[in-house]
Protein backbone atom coordinates (compact mmCIF):
# COMPACT_ATOMS: atom_id res chain seq x y z
CA UNK A 1 0.00 0.00 0.00
CA UNK A 2 2.81 2.37 0.61
CA UNK A 3 4.37 1.78 -2.21
CA UNK A 4 0.79 2.23 -4.37
CA UNK A 5 0.48 5.68 -2.31
CA UNK A 6 4.24 6.69 -2.71
CA UNK A 7 3.59 5.74 -7.07
CA UNK A 8 0.59 7.82 -7.21
CA UNK A 9 1.75 10.78 -5.19
CA UNK A 10 4.99 11.28 -7.84
CA UNK A 11 2.15 10.74 -10.76
CA UNK A 12 0.33 13.59 -9.64
CA UNK A 13 3.62 15.47 -8.53
CA UNK A 14 4.51 14.71 -12.62
CA UNK A 15 1.51 16.16 -14.05
CA UNK A 16 1.37 19.04 -12.16
CA UNK A 17 5.19 19.98 -13.08
CA UNK A 18 4.33 18.96 -17.17
CA UNK A 19 0.95 21.28 -16.95
CA UNK A 20 3.45 23.91 -15.59
CA UNK A 21 5.79 23.40 -18.10
CA UNK A 22 2.97 23.68 -20.96
CA UNK A 23 1.03 26.80 -19.53
CA UNK A 24 4.74 28.42 -19.07
CA UNK A 25 5.70 28.33 -22.83
CA UNK A 26 2.44 29.73 -23.76
CA UNK A 27 3.30 33.11 -25.47
CA UNK A 28 0.53 36.00 -24.65
CA UNK A 29 -0.64 36.17 -28.09
CA UNK A 30 0.95 39.32 -29.42
CA UNK A 31 -1.70 42.56 -29.77
CA UNK A 32 -3.30 43.21 -33.02
CA UNK A 33 -5.15 46.43 -34.23
CA UNK A 34 -6.62 47.56 -37.14
CA UNK A 35 -6.15 51.67 -38.31
CA UNK A 36 -9.04 54.13 -38.47
CA UNK A 37 -9.82 56.10 -41.87
CA UNK A 38 -6.73 59.00 -42.56
CA UNK A 39 -4.77 57.51 -39.86
CA UNK A 40 -0.95 57.09 -40.36
CA UNK A 41 1.59 54.79 -38.14
CA UNK A 42 2.38 57.34 -35.59
CA UNK A 43 -1.26 58.26 -34.64
CA UNK A 44 -1.90 54.88 -34.99
CA UNK A 45 0.29 54.16 -32.05
CA UNK A 46 -0.16 57.42 -30.51
CA UNK A 47 -3.78 55.78 -29.68
CA UNK A 48 -2.31 52.45 -28.34
CA UNK A 49 -0.35 54.74 -25.86
CA UNK A 50 2.61 53.77 -27.92
CA UNK A 51 4.85 56.86 -28.41
CA UNK A 52 8.35 57.48 -29.57
CA UNK A 53 10.65 56.14 -32.34
CA UNK A 54 11.33 52.77 -29.61
CA UNK A 55 7.64 52.09 -30.37
CA UNK A 56 8.05 53.00 -34.01
CA UNK A 57 11.05 51.23 -35.36
CA UNK A 58 9.80 48.13 -33.39
CA UNK A 59 6.39 48.33 -34.90
CA UNK A 60 7.99 48.48 -38.56
CA UNK A 61 10.05 45.59 -37.94
CA UNK A 62 7.32 43.48 -36.37
CA UNK A 63 4.94 44.52 -39.79
CA UNK A 64 7.36 44.08 -42.88
CA UNK A 65 5.52 41.24 -44.31
CA UNK A 66 2.31 43.85 -43.86
CA UNK A 67 4.17 47.08 -44.79
CA UNK A 68 5.84 45.52 -47.80
CA UNK A 69 8.18 48.53 -48.09
CA UNK A 70 5.70 51.16 -47.58
CA UNK A 71 5.18 53.14 -44.56
CA UNK A 72 1.38 53.50 -45.29
CA UNK A 73 -1.27 51.53 -43.16
CA UNK A 74 -3.93 49.97 -44.85
CA UNK A 75 -7.60 49.89 -44.02
CA UNK A 76 -8.66 46.59 -42.40
CA UNK A 77 -5.15 45.06 -41.95
CA UNK A 78 -4.36 43.91 -38.54
CA UNK A 79 -1.51 45.37 -37.63
CA UNK A 80 1.01 43.79 -34.60
CA UNK A 81 1.66 45.90 -31.74
CA UNK A 82 4.89 46.18 -29.85
CA UNK A 83 4.64 45.33 -26.34
CA UNK A 84 3.37 47.75 -24.32
CA UNK A 85 6.53 49.02 -21.59
CA UNK A 86 6.55 51.06 -19.12
CA UNK A 87 8.18 54.76 -19.41
CA UNK A 88 11.14 53.59 -17.12
CA UNK A 89 11.45 50.31 -18.95
CA UNK A 90 11.70 52.09 -22.82
CA UNK A 91 13.90 54.99 -21.02
CA UNK A 92 17.32 52.72 -21.46
CA UNK A 93 16.93 52.13 -24.83
CA UNK A 94 15.84 55.54 -26.17
CA UNK A 95 19.33 56.87 -24.00
CA UNK A 96 21.81 54.20 -26.03
CA UNK A 97 20.14 56.51 -29.21
CA UNK A 98 23.01 59.10 -28.29
CA UNK A 99 26.35 57.04 -27.47
CA UNK A 100 29.27 57.61 -30.26
CA UNK A 101 29.11 54.35 -32.42
CA UNK A 102 25.81 53.71 -32.22
CA UNK A 103 23.75 53.16 -35.77
CA UNK A 104 20.78 54.17 -36.25
CA UNK A 105 18.42 53.82 -39.07
CA UNK A 106 15.86 56.78 -40.55
CA UNK A 107 14.39 55.27 -43.73
CA UNK A 108 13.08 58.93 -44.49
CA UNK A 109 16.56 59.79 -45.54
CA UNK A 110 16.10 57.85 -48.81
CA UNK A 111 18.54 54.47 -49.22
CA UNK A 112 21.54 56.51 -49.47
CA UNK A 113 21.52 57.77 -45.80
CA UNK A 114 19.41 55.79 -44.49
CA UNK A 115 22.07 54.64 -42.34
CA UNK A 116 23.03 57.44 -39.36
CA UNK A 117 26.20 56.37 -37.65
CA UNK A 118 26.75 58.60 -34.12
CA UNK A 119 29.86 60.07 -34.45
CA UNK A 120 29.85 62.98 -31.87
CA UNK A 121 28.21 63.62 -28.33
CA UNK A 122 28.17 67.09 -28.46
CA UNK A 123 24.44 67.13 -28.26
CA UNK A 124 23.28 63.71 -26.53
CA UNK A 125 20.85 64.77 -23.91
CA UNK A 126 19.19 66.93 -26.29
CA UNK A 127 15.76 66.61 -28.43
CA UNK A 128 15.04 68.21 -31.68
CA UNK A 129 12.03 68.85 -33.73
CA UNK A 130 12.41 69.48 -36.99
CA UNK A 131 9.76 70.96 -38.77
CA UNK A 132 9.51 72.11 -42.67
CA UNK A 133 7.44 74.49 -43.62
CA UNK A 134 3.78 74.04 -45.66
CA UNK A 135 3.39 70.52 -47.59
CA UNK A 136 1.40 68.22 -48.69
CA UNK A 137 -1.40 70.19 -50.58
CA UNK A 138 0.41 73.42 -49.86
CA UNK A 139 3.67 73.92 -51.36
CA UNK A 140 4.16 77.63 -50.06
CA UNK A 141 6.39 79.85 -52.10
CA UNK A 142 6.98 79.15 -55.67
CA UNK A 143 10.07 80.57 -57.55
CA UNK A 144 11.19 80.64 -61.21
CA UNK A 145 14.47 79.11 -62.60
CA UNK A 146 13.30 79.31 -65.98
CA UNK A 147 10.56 77.46 -66.63
CA UNK A 148 11.31 75.19 -63.71
CA UNK A 149 9.21 76.02 -60.71
CA UNK A 150 11.28 75.65 -57.35
CA UNK A 151 8.37 74.56 -54.58
CA UNK A 152 9.32 76.14 -50.96
CA UNK A 153 7.89 73.19 -49.04
CA UNK A 154 10.52 70.48 -51.21
CA UNK A 155 13.83 72.99 -50.56
CA UNK A 156 13.07 73.83 -46.95
CA UNK A 157 12.28 69.77 -46.72
CA UNK A 158 15.60 68.82 -48.20
CA UNK A 159 17.67 71.21 -45.54
CA UNK A 160 15.49 69.97 -42.90
CA UNK A 161 16.41 66.25 -43.69
CA UNK A 162 19.94 66.97 -43.65
CA UNK A 163 19.98 69.27 -40.40
CA UNK A 164 17.91 66.19 -38.62
CA UNK A 165 20.94 63.91 -39.81
CA UNK A 166 23.71 66.54 -38.63
CA UNK A 167 21.96 66.18 -34.70
CA UNK A 168 21.56 62.47 -34.82
CA UNK A 169 25.19 62.23 -35.61
CA UNK A 170 26.09 64.65 -32.65
CA UNK A 171 24.24 62.26 -30.38
CA UNK A 172 20.39 64.16 -30.32
CA UNK A 173 17.65 62.70 -30.33
CA UNK A 174 15.30 64.20 -33.57
CA UNK A 175 11.50 64.34 -34.35
CA UNK A 176 11.06 64.57 -37.72
CA UNK A 177 7.73 66.43 -38.05
CA UNK A 178 6.45 66.68 -41.85
CA UNK A 179 7.58 63.76 -43.73
CA UNK A 180 7.55 62.53 -47.34
CA UNK A 181 8.24 58.52 -47.52
CA UNK A 182 9.88 58.49 -50.97
CA UNK A 183 12.04 61.78 -51.38
CA UNK A 184 14.85 61.26 -48.71
CA UNK A 185 18.07 63.59 -49.18
CA UNK A 186 18.20 64.90 -52.70
CA UNK A 187 21.51 66.08 -54.72
CA UNK A 188 19.55 67.30 -57.73
CA UNK A 189 19.59 70.79 -58.05
CA UNK A 190 15.85 71.03 -59.11
CA UNK A 191 13.50 69.26 -56.62
CA UNK A 192 10.68 67.22 -58.17
CA UNK A 193 7.51 68.44 -56.41
CA UNK A 194 4.94 66.89 -54.67
CA UNK A 195 2.20 66.39 -52.26
CA UNK A 196 3.21 63.23 -50.57
CA UNK A 197 4.18 65.25 -47.35
CA UNK A 198 2.52 64.55 -43.83
CA UNK A 199 2.43 65.57 -40.44
CA UNK A 200 3.74 62.93 -38.81
CA UNK A 201 2.19 60.32 -41.20
CA UNK A 202 -1.28 62.15 -40.89
CA UNK A 203 -2.40 64.03 -43.68
CA UNK A 204 -2.03 67.83 -43.89
CA UNK A 205 -4.83 70.03 -43.87
CA UNK A 206 -4.69 73.04 -46.58
CA UNK A 207 -6.64 75.34 -44.10
CA UNK A 208 -3.97 77.60 -42.71
CA UNK A 209 -4.69 77.55 -39.23
CA UNK A 210 -5.79 73.92 -39.36
CA UNK A 211 -2.27 73.11 -40.95
CA UNK A 212 -0.51 75.02 -38.07
CA UNK A 213 -2.56 73.50 -35.13
CA UNK A 214 -1.65 70.53 -36.55
CA UNK A 215 2.14 70.21 -36.16
CA UNK A 216 2.15 72.46 -33.16
CA UNK A 217 -0.35 69.45 -31.44
CA UNK A 218 2.19 67.12 -32.86
CA UNK A 219 5.33 68.80 -31.51
CA UNK A 220 3.86 69.04 -28.18
CA UNK A 221 2.34 65.45 -27.76
CA UNK A 222 6.26 64.46 -28.18
CA UNK A 223 7.44 66.88 -25.90
CA UNK A 224 5.03 65.93 -23.24
CA UNK A 225 7.09 63.48 -22.32
CA UNK A 226 10.55 64.79 -23.83
CA UNK A 227 10.80 67.38 -21.37
CA UNK A 228 11.47 65.10 -18.57
CA UNK A 229 13.63 62.85 -20.51
CA UNK A 230 16.20 65.94 -22.35
CA UNK A 231 17.63 68.21 -20.55
CA UNK A 232 17.56 70.97 -23.65
CA UNK A 233 14.79 70.75 -26.34
CA UNK A 234 14.26 72.62 -29.16
CA UNK A 235 11.47 73.09 -32.10
CA UNK A 236 12.99 74.65 -35.59
CA UNK A 237 11.01 75.79 -38.44
CA UNK A 238 12.24 76.24 -41.74
CA UNK A 239 11.20 78.08 -44.66
CA UNK A 240 11.80 79.65 -47.51
CA UNK A 241 10.76 83.56 -48.06
CA UNK A 242 9.20 84.88 -50.99
CA UNK A 243 9.81 89.22 -52.08
CA UNK A 244 10.63 90.78 -54.87
CA UNK A 245 13.35 89.69 -57.30
CA UNK A 246 15.69 92.17 -56.95
CA UNK A 247 15.74 91.81 -53.19
CA UNK A 248 18.39 89.47 -52.13
CA UNK A 249 18.17 88.61 -48.16
CA UNK A 250 21.07 86.31 -46.13
CA UNK A 251 19.37 83.81 -43.65
CA UNK A 252 17.17 85.82 -40.91
CA UNK A 253 15.49 84.04 -38.39
CA UNK A 254 12.52 84.56 -35.83
CA UNK A 255 11.90 83.78 -31.94
CA UNK A 256 8.40 84.13 -29.63
CA UNK A 257 8.67 87.95 -28.34
CA UNK A 258 8.58 86.77 -24.57
CA UNK A 259 11.08 83.86 -25.19
CA UNK A 260 14.67 84.59 -23.45
CA UNK A 261 15.93 81.55 -24.96
CA UNK A 262 14.12 81.85 -27.96
CA UNK A 263 16.21 84.51 -28.37
CA UNK A 264 19.44 83.28 -27.23
CA UNK A 265 19.37 81.02 -29.57
CA UNK A 266 18.15 83.11 -32.27
CA UNK A 267 21.28 85.65 -31.71
CA UNK A 268 23.60 82.40 -31.54
CA UNK A 269 22.26 81.07 -35.10
CA UNK A 270 22.65 84.64 -36.64
CA UNK A 271 26.54 84.87 -35.28
CA UNK A 272 27.15 81.23 -36.40
CA UNK A 273 26.39 82.26 -40.00
CA UNK A 274 28.37 85.44 -39.61
CA UNK A 275 30.94 83.76 -38.75
CA UNK A 276 30.91 81.09 -41.45
CA UNK A 277 30.73 84.27 -44.34
CA UNK A 278 33.23 85.99 -42.54
CA UNK A 279 35.37 82.80 -42.76
CA UNK A 280 34.33 81.52 -46.45
CA UNK A 281 33.27 84.54 -48.50
CA UNK A 282 35.19 87.37 -46.60
CA UNK A 283 34.22 90.04 -49.03
CA UNK A 284 30.71 89.60 -49.47
CA UNK A 285 29.38 90.20 -45.95
CA UNK A 286 26.31 89.32 -44.15
CA UNK A 287 23.19 91.10 -43.49
CA UNK A 288 20.99 88.13 -41.56
CA UNK A 289 18.66 89.56 -38.98
CA UNK A 290 17.22 88.52 -35.70
CA UNK A 291 13.42 89.49 -34.97
CA UNK A 292 11.00 88.89 -32.22
CA UNK A 293 7.56 87.31 -34.45
CA UNK A 294 4.09 86.45 -32.75
CA UNK A 295 4.14 83.87 -35.45
CA UNK A 296 1.03 80.70 -34.54
CA UNK A 297 3.71 78.41 -34.02
CA UNK A 298 6.38 80.33 -32.06
CA UNK A 299 3.18 81.34 -29.77
CA UNK A 300 1.55 77.76 -29.57
CA UNK A 301 4.63 75.13 -29.72
CA UNK A 302 5.66 73.80 -26.41
CA UNK A 303 9.28 73.62 -26.30
CA UNK A 304 11.43 76.74 -26.74
CA UNK A 305 11.42 77.44 -30.83
CA UNK A 306 12.92 79.03 -33.73
CA UNK A 307 11.91 79.87 -37.27
CA UNK A 308 13.86 79.84 -39.97
CA UNK A 309 13.77 81.88 -43.64
CA UNK A 310 16.29 80.86 -45.51
CA UNK A 311 16.44 83.28 -48.40
CA UNK A 312 14.29 84.74 -51.11
CA UNK A 313 12.82 82.38 -53.72
CA UNK A 314 12.36 84.94 -56.59
CA UNK A 315 15.79 86.27 -56.13
CA UNK A 316 18.35 84.84 -58.47
CA UNK A 317 21.37 84.96 -56.03
CA UNK A 318 19.13 83.66 -53.05
CA UNK A 319 18.50 80.51 -55.41
CA UNK A 320 22.14 79.24 -55.33
CA UNK A 321 21.77 78.91 -51.97
CA UNK A 322 18.97 76.35 -52.41
CA UNK A 323 19.60 74.76 -55.74
CA UNK A 324 23.33 73.64 -54.93
CA UNK A 325 23.01 70.53 -52.66
CA UNK A 326 26.61 71.38 -51.10
CA UNK A 327 25.22 74.94 -49.87
CA UNK A 328 21.85 73.20 -48.63
CA UNK A 329 24.20 71.02 -46.46
CA UNK A 330 26.04 74.31 -45.06
CA UNK A 331 22.82 75.62 -43.99
CA UNK A 332 22.52 72.21 -42.43
CA UNK A 333 25.50 72.04 -41.11
CA UNK A 334 26.02 75.83 -39.21
CA UNK A 335 22.73 75.17 -37.80
CA UNK A 336 23.70 72.40 -35.95
CA UNK A 337 26.88 74.05 -34.70
CA UNK A 338 24.40 76.74 -33.69
CA UNK A 339 22.95 74.64 -31.90
CA UNK A 340 25.59 72.94 -30.71
CA UNK A 341 27.13 76.22 -29.19
CA UNK A 342 23.37 77.25 -27.92
CA UNK A 343 23.39 74.01 -25.89
CA UNK A 344 27.27 74.55 -24.33
CA UNK A 345 25.35 77.85 -23.26
CA UNK A 346 22.59 75.79 -21.20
Amino acid sequence: MVRIALLLFLLLISSDLCSQQRSGSTKPAQEQATPRAGEGIDSFLKRHKRTGSAYRREFLELNKARLKGKQELQLGVRYLLPPLRSSSASTPREATAGRIGTTLHQPLFGKANATVKVTGNRLKGACFYVVSGHGGPDPGAIGRVGKTQLHEDEYAYDVALRLARNLMQEGAEVRIIIRDPKDGIRNDRYLRNSKRETCLDDPIPLNQTARLRQRCAAINGFYRKDKNAYRYCRAIFLHVDSRSKREQTDVFFYHAPDSKPGKRLAVQMNRTFESKYGRHQPNRGYSGTVDPRNLYVLRNASPVSLFVELGNIQNSFDQRRFVLSDNRQALAKWMMEAFIADYRQK
